[in-house]
């Protein structure tokens, strides 16, 4: 067996869909499951559709490739790049889009292909990543979007929490629907869908109705179970669908504070110790190259993350019950970050079971 090593429980995953997709379903709410979390994995994504999204969700274009034999509706999460416009029209269904001139490259290249491909037009409603924040501009752009051949406007979607921490209320995303009904009465168009955003937005359900809400982008509460704006355990999920195994390779008794003058790490940073005198260090194979070590939780309590290098993971073990030896295997439960950055990794073995 390799290590490190990501497990992944199908099960686990399929069991939180179900929870998750049967809650937004309840208030009129469609599922776009994002897979970019775990590189866009074919096998874990069928999991996402047998627990009842109605779509999948990525931001890179190279993720839903990886998809393209799975027949369902892909949406591109990340505004295209104008260079991708072909492959985004070849492979996504639907796109989120901010930029006039990126969707007029996407009609030229739906054009060429006999297609028509969908737009989501973002809107900031104050967490300053991307969409329009002026009102006037957004209805300027429609007025020429509706001109283009090859695209078709068919909702609006926000983001919220991932740039700017701005929590979802219901007044903010009343906003965006008092926005979508003037656009409709203004132009009108019928616009199918209203996105509104991510795990975060999830905390609102199912006490808060929001008019004419019917999407949201979900990947960390599908993975994980917790919605992303308070980290609170959705009722009947599990958060230990991933775990992280890594190896040891190093098992000695050490002062807790090094011997010399401090000066930067290998990342640029000038490190601060505690001195907890002599304590049992564990060395382990697996570095910042690989993982994000605040992303992960050690299964054993007794055991303290201490820190590390691109290749290297050091543990204080001296408050754990276990007699750990070289060898021996230490086990991880991860964040949502830390789950993005072990399946990157292509130093880190999968194993999916079923």
């Amino acid at each position: 067996m390799s290590y490190p090593k990501m497990t992944v429980n199908l099960e686990t995953i399929k069991n939180n869909v179900r929870s998750v997709v049967g809650l937004c379903n309840s208030q009129g709410i469609k599922v776009a499951g994002v897979t970019k979390v775990f590189c866009g994995n074919p096998r874990i994504a069928k999991a996402y559709i047998e627990g009842g999204v109605s779509y999948l969700a990525d931001s890179r274009i190279e993720n839903l490739i990886r998809l393209k034999e799975l027949d369902i509706p892909k949406i591109m999460l990340r505004l295209p790049m104008k260079s991708e416009a072909e492959k985004i029209v070849e492979y996504a269904d639907i796109s989120l889009n901010s930029e006039l001139d990126t969707i007029t490259s996407l009609s030229e290249k739906a054009l060429e292909k006999g297609k028509i491909h969908k737009i989501i037009l973002m809107v900031d409603l104050g967490d300053l990543r991307e969409g329009y924040y002026d009102e006037k501009s957004l209805f300027n752009s429609i007025e020429k979007m509706i001109e283009l051949k090859g695209v078709k406007i068919i909702g609006l979607g926000t983001n919220l929490t991932c740039y700017g921490g701005v929590i979802p209320t219901k007044e903010i995303l009343n906003r965006l629907a008092k926005l979508e009904k003037q656009i409709e009465e203004k132009y009108n168009i019928e616009l199918e869908i209203l996105s509104g955003g991510n795990s975060s937005t999830v905390h609102l359900l199912p006490d808060n109705k929001i008019d004419r809400l019917n999407n949201l982008r979900l990947g960390e509460s599908l993975v994980l179970g917790t919605e992303s704006a308070y980290g609170e355990q959705i009722e009947g999920t599990k958060n230990d669908a991933f775990t992280l195994q890594v190896e040891i390779i190093e098992v000695k008794e050490k002062p807790s504070l090094p011997t010399g003058k401090i000066g930067r790490d290998a990342f640029g940073n000038i490190p601060t110790f505690i001195d907890r005198g002599v304590r049992r260090r564990i060395l382990c194979a697996v570095g910042k190259q690989d993982v994000d070590f605040e992303a992960l939780y050690p299964l054993d309590e007794g055991i303290i993350i201490l820190g590390g290098s691109s290749d290297h993971l050091i543990l204080d073990g001296s408050d754990s019950e276990v007699d750990y030896k070289v060898g021996d295997i230490i086990e991880f439960r991860m964040s949502y970050v830390g789950i993005l950055r072990g399946m990157t990794s292509e130093y880190v073995e999968k194993e999916i079971i079923e």
